[in-house]
């Protein structure tokens, strides 16, 4: 057992609360890792508001880190202690019948099929002050020591900076796979991209590494516009300087409308927005954006009768066990440039610091380190 800090949530809606934790040896296909990064996600929010499907306190939230490899259980083949890894929020076990698929990334181990509060085994590998804690997408990276199954995991080239690629694990990947893999975004092509925090910005990056002439970037908050021209954006608008719905305007921008929209918000309002932004016949609005658990979208189907197609994204269409090796490696090619998302770098004991600039939109991504 291993005794280490970890940012706990013990209710909805408190504050985390920085707590020495018992991490147990994984157990049979189980990996125990040595987290070095992590960023922080809006789905973390969702979490600590109560507002994540299935969420159960007190749980330790985290899901988009990196880190090395301190031990691994009976079994355990793909990875060794000391190699540098990717923690997966949703799994590849490559066995169910959408891991078999060639054109899914959804896998049945995955939280929106059943619950990832605890490990496999239905146990915690987490207790504090005698209590158990839950896990987080079995990811929970806001530990300095964290269990999770093997398939959960991705093993990434030893030369991969672990507090920048530690991005590569939710948002940016979530982002512009998005644009690259569900919308397929054509060279020339126009897009659109509702909200500027760190997975909207990647999707930007997505529509212009894919070739696309203009890309509209749309968010009330004006001070991510330089961000989002610098990685691509052609155009920024603010809802509130127009009398008119957005989605008209976008569509006289155009002409017609856009080919791809995105919504990364989360919204019933901007996804109804995004999904008129584009045109009637054959445009296709992705939706990225998380809405709060049970809420509903209430939809005119005129929009989608004219031919118009909706599709939603988990994690960028990416099956990120297979992914996320080359991800990284693109990164270190130079493809993209991640660093440019990062705008705050803190320790873990001022995660709450880290809440509140995400909350106040002054943050892309904020880095924890351990």
């Amino acid at each position: 057992v291993i005794r280490c800090r970890a940012a706990v949530a013990w209710a909805a809606g408190k504050p985390l609360s920085i707590e020495e934790v018992e991490v147990a040896p994984p157990k049979a296909g189980e990996v125990r890792v040595k987290i070095v990064a992590s960023g922080i996600c809006r789905t973390d929010d969702h979490l600590l508001q109560g507002c994540f499907p299935h969420g159960e306190f007190p749980v330790i939230p985290g899901h988009e880190g990196t880190g090395i490899v301190e031990s691994i259980g009976e079994g355990v083949t793909y990875v060794k202690p000391g190699d540098k890894v990717i923690l997966l929020c949703l799994p590849q076990c490559g066995k169910c019948i959408f891991c078999l698929n060639p054109e899914a990334n959804y896998c049945l181990k995955t939280h929106f099929a059943s619950p990832q509060n605890l490990m496999p085994d239905k146990t915690s590998r987490f207790t504090c002050k005698g209590k158990q804690i839950n896990h987080f997408l079995w990811n929970s990276t806001f530990a300095e020591y964290t269990v999770i199954p093997e398939c959960a995991v991705a093993k990434i080239d030893a030369a991969a900076p672990l507090d920048k690629v530690c991005l590569l694990g939710c948002g940016f990947s979530t982002g512009y796979g998005a644009a690259i893999n569900t919308a397929k975004v054509k060279p020339g092509s126009t897009c659109a991209v509702f909200g500027l925090g760190g997975v909207g910005l990647s999707a930007v990056v997505g529509c212009k590494v894919a070739g696309a002439s203009r890309i509209i970037a749309v968010d009330i908050n004006k001070d991510k516009f330089a961000k989002a021209k610098e990685l691509g954006a052609t155009d920024c608008i603010s809802p509130r300087d127009f009398k008119k719905p957005i989605q008209e305007v976008i569509t006289e921008m155009t002409a017609h409308g856009v080919d791809y929209s995105f919504e990364v918000i989360g919204t019933a309002d901007t996804m109804i927005a995004a999904l008129a932004s584009c045109n009637a016949n054959t445009g296709i609005c992705v939706m990225v954006g998380e809405l709060d658990a049970g809420a509903l979208i209430p939809i005119d189907p005129m929009l989608l009768l004219t031919g118009r197609t909706w599709k939603g994204t988990l994690l960028g269409g990416w099956k990120m066990r297979d992914a996320a090796p080359k991800l990284v490696s693109s990164y270190l090619e130079k493809k993209f440039n991640l660093d440019l998302l990062i705008t705050h770098t803190l320790p873990i004991t001022k995660v709450n610091e880290g809440f509140d600039l995400l909350r106040a939109g002054k943050s892309i991504r904020t880095i924890l380190l351990f």
